[in-house]
């Protein structure tokens, strides 16, 4: 037995070995580096314009808007160009066909819409069977993951009714860039940079996004600059073009193509590989699910900070968290504080933590849970939060639920306890984890038309084999638990946390922005709002000012970690702020500077009273503004 063991380890250490030569002499370096100026954490100035304005996350999807604009397209037509280059050279955060909460200024009217850019969990998704095969939270790198298809929707619906261009207008740069490639940029080398050891796990748990990423040879990291190509994207959105040119050439209208668009992903082919994948990998997506799905107009939300209404999503995201803190801090002499001083840090935190308790208690699909917005987004419901608030005393832990009941005409429902996550711990994660997702877009066109739109969703699941789609991991937004008002139910949105922002001033348009940063967007949104408006910043400035997050509630994705107390800051803030803010009670950590952490903000804002458009753009990533 002896002899056995030892010849058998010999025999395995050879293996090894041998392994180990092989890969010592694989091609590990560059395949074809292309030359690009890279704008990430590079500075830049406000961009200003007169006729229209882009900010987007790569140049190369403000470049595509641009295009749009540059022929004559509007802002509804310019976004989608910028949504479906975004899709490819950010294609790791912000997937076709993911999730894409958006929000819409019309010019002519002076009215806000908002579009519901979130998928629903499918039919046969139900807490009891997640539990009935052992789950404690939906799992992520499974097609279980996956929500509905949102984005192609909101693309179809908008373009059909505001836009003035088709499919094949809107997807050209997107096609191009898919076919012929685009440089690896620093954000993605971020985001993407697994060790060995994580590419090879990737391989075997999702072979088809291994080799849309790394080419099949996942021994290969990327490289700076090395060019990427997507074929198998490219040819899907040709597919969704000749669709729409099919109908067009038969005598159909603009409308009736892009209806072909439509029942070419959702009931065609595109349906039929998403279905395919889910029967063989065991998921839930039926030809049925995809068949019925549609978004749906809403009226947005709204709250008031002096002469600014702040626009949201409805609470199918967690956007509304933006103007009830802003409501809360209308009341607090922030100007005195000095700005980023710890009690500035310290009020604007406590009025997040007060909002971000009552997120965690009521917000969910209002399709299926009775949100009491009439009362959190209450002056008097601000007024109350706001006696929370206790100086010089940081929450140690995520502070109570308001009662936002007796502000509401009609009483809504009780809301769940704020403490539903786990306490964290800061060990590093095994898994195989990808650096972060989500960007963001924001247009503003000659007539005065905008569009803000937040864009998401990675390849932490398996991606449709063939098709360059990425259907995201948006169901581990869920809780497993229906009496939550975040609680899975089968039909349902979950409450995600891609939310774009929109602002008027005295009634009239004033600002498009927004950010990728899971829980940390309702917090970098707040705070370059108050160093445009409380401060007087440069739109430049206000997004470049060093920023703190708060994490004193369960973490919105599975399994919704919780860091009771915790702040992390940026280097600058820290080393200024930290012991100070340790006084008072807070446990902080120091993050780099231009850390996308905090958040990328990117925005366009028009002056009164002679409309000149200001672009922003963060160089926290490879955000970029541009405009004419």
């Amino acid at each position: 037995m002896k002899k056995f063991l030892k010849i058998s380890g010999i025999c395995i250490l050879s293996i090894f070995g041998l392994l180990f030569i092989v890969y010592l002499f694989l091609p590990k370096g560059p395949r074809d580096p292309m030359e690009f100026q890279d704008p990430y954490h590079t500075d830049r100035s406000s961009v200003i314009g007169k006729d229209f304005m882009v900010a987007t996350g790569t140049p190369w999807a403000t470049r595509a808007a641009v295009e749009i604009l540059e022929r004559g397209g509007n802002a509804y037509d310019a976004a989608f160009a910028a949504l479906l280059a975004l899709n490819v050279t950010f294609g790791h955060a912000a997937s076709f066909p993911g999730v894409a909460p958006i929000l819409l200024h019309d010019a002519k009217s002076g009215q806000v819409s908002s579009y519901i850019g979130a998928g629903t969990a499918p039919s046969a998704a139900t807490v009891e069977y997640f539990r009935s095969k052992g789950y404690k939270h939906i799992p992520k790198f499974n097609p279980l993951a996956q929500l509905l298809p949102a984005s192609p929707d909101v693309m179809i619906e908008i373009m059909k009714k505001r836009g003035t261009m088709g499919f094949a207008d809107i997807s050209a740069a997107a096609i191009q860039i898919a076919t012929n490639g685009f440089p690896v940029h620093s954000q993605m080398m971020r985001d993407m940079d697994l060790s060995l050891a994580k590419r090879a796990g990737l391989t075997w748990l999702m072979p088809y996004n291994s080799r849309v990423y790394f080419g099949g040879q996942w021994w290969r990291p990327l490289h700076h600059k090395d060019k990427l190509t997507l074929p198998d994207l490219a040819k899907t959105l040709t597919a969704l073009r000749d669709a729409e040119q099919k109908v067009r050439s038969s005598g159909g209208s603009r409308e009736a193509g892009l209806d072909a668009v439509r029942e070419y992903f959702y009931r065609g082919p595109l349906a039929d590989a998403i279905v395919k994948m889910h029967e063989e990998q065991k998921g839930l997506i039926t030809k049925e699910d995809l068949a019925k799905y549609r978004g749906g107009w809403e009226k947005p939300l709204s709250g008031k900070f002096r002469e600014y209404t702040i626009f949201s999503n409805r609470t199918w995201n967690q956007g509304a968290v933006v103007p009830i803190a802003l409501q809360i801090l209308e009341g607090v002499d922030l100007k005195s504080m000095k700005h980023n001083s710890p009690a500035y840090i310290h009020a604007v935190v406590q009025a997040i933590e007060l909002c971000m308790a009552d997120r965690e208690a009521f917000f969910g699909d209002p399709a299926f849970v009775d949100v009491p917005v009439e009362g959190l987004l209450d002056a008097r419901y601000a007024d109350d939060r706001r006696k929370m608030m206790t100086p010089n005393r940081a929450f140690d832990r995520t502070p109570e639920q308001g009662d936002p009941f007796q502000y509401q005409r009609r009483k809504a429902s009780t809301g769940a306890s704020s403490f539903t996550g786990t306490i964290a711990h800061n060990a590093e994660e095994s898994e195989i984890s990808f650096g972060r997702d989500t960007s963001y877009i924001a247009v503003v066109d000659r007539e005065g038309n905008a569009v803000s739109l937040t864009p998401s969703d990675f390849p932490e699941s398996p991606m449709v084999p063939g098709t360059g789609m990425t259907l995201g991991t948006r169901m581990i937004q869920f809780y497993l638990d229906e009496k939550h008002p975040d609680g899975l139910m089968p039909g349902k949105r979950p409450r995600i946390t891609p939310n774009p922002g929109m602002v008027f001033k005295n009634g009239t348009f004033f600002m498009a922005y927004g950010t990728p940063g899971g829980d940390s967007q309702t917090q970098a949104m707040i705070q370059f709002f108050l160093n445009l408006v409380v401060f007087g910043m440069d739109v430049q400035d206000a997004i470049r000012a060093p920023r703190f997050i708060s994490e004193n509630w369960p973490d919105s994705f599975a399994p919704h970690r919780y860091s009771p107390g915790t702040l992390r800051l940026e280097k600058a803030l820290f080393d200024s702020c930290a012991r100070a803010l340790q006084e008072m009670g807070y446990t902080v950590h120091a993050l780099q500077d231009r850390d996308n952490k905090v958040g990328a903000v990117c925005a366009v804002t028009r002056s009164f009273p002679d409309g000149t458009l200001t672009g922003g753009a963060d160089p926290r990533d490879e955000s970029w503004a541009e405009g004419r």
